[in-house]
């Protein structure tokens, strides 16, 4: 039972942490609170849902589709909206972002009604030694790794990558470098909105999608970087891989309910003993 758990939570902890991942790319670099990125990840979801529905796409091979499409989103909010809060106080950009949050909500809303909706693509579970994997679950976990790993791989080694990082570390010297700091803004708004895309183009295949699902997320993934530290993106990961085990464990032992309520007592915890994070903010 224990080991079911765990192979539960690895499988939903690799989702969390490609979605905070974008929210810690957001913080790191522009120091900005996104409450908008969890309504960004329910417009990746409608995405698939309509290729998917409409177009009669393989779900999973609208993940890299609803990507683009809300990275574009996201230049256009960064280009036109978020840069305006860039260096003023972060209550201002977390009352801009609420602001967004609601009107993409609203829009939603008006264009795909409140009906859950549901990509039934593939269902069941695969059991190997006696341990039942979700096929859904194992797919989507496969998709999440590898998009987290190009992530990773794109801060580490390439020249945006590291233009990214360095900006993130020291806005002033990545200007006296000679990088252009207004262009990565933009860039690292719409790669974030892109990540939430992604997680959101999973989560239609494993759940019921509705205008008002992410909120749950947009609280997931703060709680993911308050647990691996505001900025540092290795700590996405491991946040996104505890979450995960921490909730799977909670509803072992507890209901569904009070498992949801392990996640915010996890959260004050971590905040009055470690403000920082479990391995310290920002860190590239």
């Amino acid at each position: 039972m224990i080991a079911q758990v765990l192979i539960s939570g690895v499988l939903s902890g690799a989702l969390y942490a490609m979605v905070a991942l974008g929210l810690a790319l957001i913080y790191g670099v522009m120091r900005v609170i996104n409450i908008a990125h969890g309504p960004l990840l329910m417009l990746g979801a409608y995405t698939t849902y309509f290729l998917y529905s409409r177009a009669g796409m393989n779900p999973f091979l609208t993940v890299p589709v609803a990507m683009a499409v809300l990275f574009v989103v996201g230049l256009l909010l960064q280009r036109t909206l978020v840069f305006r809060v860039v260096d003023a106080p972060e209550l201002s950009s977390l009352l801009l972002t609420f602001g967004i949050s609601i009107a993409l909500v609203n829009l939603a809303q008006l264009a795909f009604t409140s009906d859950l909706r549901a990509v039934e693509f593939i269902t069941g579970a695969w059991v190997v030694g006696g341990l039942a994997l979700s096929k859904p679950r194992f797919i989507a976990f496969l998709f999440a790794a590898a998009v987290t790993t190009l992530a990773f791989l794109f801060l580490k080694f390439t020249r945006l990558g590291k233009a990214i990082r360095a900006t993130s570390q020291s806005r002033e010297v990545a200007l006296v470098c000679g990088i252009n700091v207004a262009r990565i803004h933009l860039l690292t708004f719409g790669l974030a909105s892109a990540l939430a895309a992604g997680g959101g183009a999973l989560l239609a295949v494993i759940v019921a999608i509705q205008p008002e699902m992410g909120g749950v997320w947009t609280f997931k993934s703060f709680l993911v970087i308050v647990l691996g530290g505001a900025g540092n993106y290795p700590g996405a990961l491991f946040g996104g891989l505890l979450l995960g085990l921490v909730e799977q464990l909670a509803s072992l032992f507890l209901t569904t309910q009070l498992s949801e309520v392990v996640a915010y007592l996890l959260l004050v915890v971590v905040l009055i003993v470690r403000p920082t994070g479990l391995l310290g903010g920002r860190s590239t």
